[in-house]
This record gives C-alpha cells, sequence and structure tokens, in this order.
C-alpha cells in the first residue's frame, strides 16, 4: 500500500510539473514580439537600479551583496525609487533567463540618468 501510495504521488508530480512546463510557454507566446531582433519582450531595464523586470515570471531580478536575486517586490534597501515616474527601458534584443549576464552591455547602451530621459526608441514611460 506504501508503494502505491509513493507511486501515485509521484505521478502527480510528474502532471503538476508538466501542467506547469505548458503554462508557461503559453504566457510566452502572449508576450509581444520585436519584429527587428525576432525576440519576445520580456524584460524591462531600470538603469538607475541597474535591475530587471521580467513579464513572464512576474518578478524582479536585482543585486544584493554582489549577489543576483529574484523576488516578485525589491527590497527594502530600494526604498524610495517609485517605479512609476522614472524610465525604464525595454530590453528587445533578449529573451532568456538570465538578462543580468548583459548588465555591462545595458550600462554601456543605457546609462543612468536622473531625469529618466533617453535617447533611444528602446524606452517607454512606465505609465
Amino acid at each position: 500500500m506504501k508503494t502505491l501510495k509513493s507511486l501515485l504521488f509521484a505521478v502527480c508530480l510528474l502532471l503538476a510539473g508538466n501542467s506547469v512546463a505548458q503554462n508557461t510557454v503559453a504566457m510566452k507566446e502572449k508576450l509581444p514580439i520585436d519584429k527587428k531582433t525576432n525576440c519576445y519582450i520580456r524584460y524591462y531595464y531600470y538603469p538607475n537600479l541597474q535591475a530587471y523586470f521580467d513579464n513572464l515570471e512576474m518578478v524582479y531580478h536585482y543585486k544584493d551583496n554582489g549577489e543576483w536575486k529574484t523576488a516578485p517586490e525589491l527590497p527594502q534597501n530600494y526604498g524610495g525609487y517609485s517605479l512609476y515616474n522614472k524610465a525604464r527601458v525595454i530590453i528587445d534584443d533578449y529573451d532568456g533567463d538570465r538578462p543580468y549576464d548583459y548588465l555591462s552591455v545595458h550600462k554601456k547602451k543605457y546609462p543612468y540618468n536622473s531625469k529618466g530621459r533617453f535617447r533611444n526608441n528602446t524606452t517607454a514611460s512606465v505609465d
């Protein structure tokens, strides 16, 4: 009887894992695609925070004590910064799982600007 319960539990885990994977693929297909790069528009980059927001997983990627963390909200030490009145940059050339691997590229391409203005067409104000 114990092995039957274990087998049933394992089958349930496999079915649940498969469902999550299919759901993630379905959600990714709903993201807009950049016509030039053929990449999903998955991330927003905040230059003055050097952090990313993932539109697929609905989480932030940020650096904490030199290590990249992922969380649904930014930590308290980011307090005082309003995500709604500063510019964010649309990352249209990457749709993988580790946008922070390209932080040095994004820092050069979109340098911090205290007024929240950028010259590139790939920027958008947070509405």
